[in-house]
């Protein structure tokens, strides 16, 4: 099975993050994609995926991915990535800093008929929060 299919699909998500189009971004999830390593409390599926990104962009308008490494095998991809953004609205109940932030992260996403069907997610929260000064260094 060629993996170029899932490649391009994560590619293009990316590249529509990095344009500043949450909506095109998305529309790699399933509608029923099941998540793992998300805020608790999330509605199911695509929902909890958008009702968590827009909380994210609200609070760091145009955020950047970088991905540092891309890993695919069958119909799972992983990858490390980074976020960069500047925090601009509250998040986590933290008011706006104007901090720049770098974030690290990992992720793994279940393909199945060019959509994302699950993710597992692990990002630095502890180093987020420290970042925006709300949890000492």
């Amino acid at each position: 099975m060629s993996t170029l299919p899932i490649k391009a699909a994560f590619q293009q998500a990316i590249d529509n993050w990095n344009k500043g189009n949450l909506a095109a971004y998305l529309e790699l999830y399933d509608s029923q994609i099941v998540l793992h390593g998300f805020p608790p409390g999330l509605p199911p599926g695509a929902a909890g995926a958008a009702l968590f990104y827009e909380g994210v962009w609200r609070a760091f308008p145009t955020p950047q991915l970088m991905i540092d490494q891309v890993v695919v095998e069958g119909d799972l991809l992983a990858c490390r990535y980074r976020l960069q953004a500047t925090h601009q609205g509250e998040f986590m109940g933290v008011p706006a800093t104007g901090n720049a932030v770098v974030v690290p992260g990992m992720t793994m996403l279940r393909f199945a008929d060019g959509k994302c069907i699950e993710r597992w997610n692990q990002a630095d929260m502890l180093g987020w929060l420290q970042q925006l000064g709300a949890v000492p260094a």
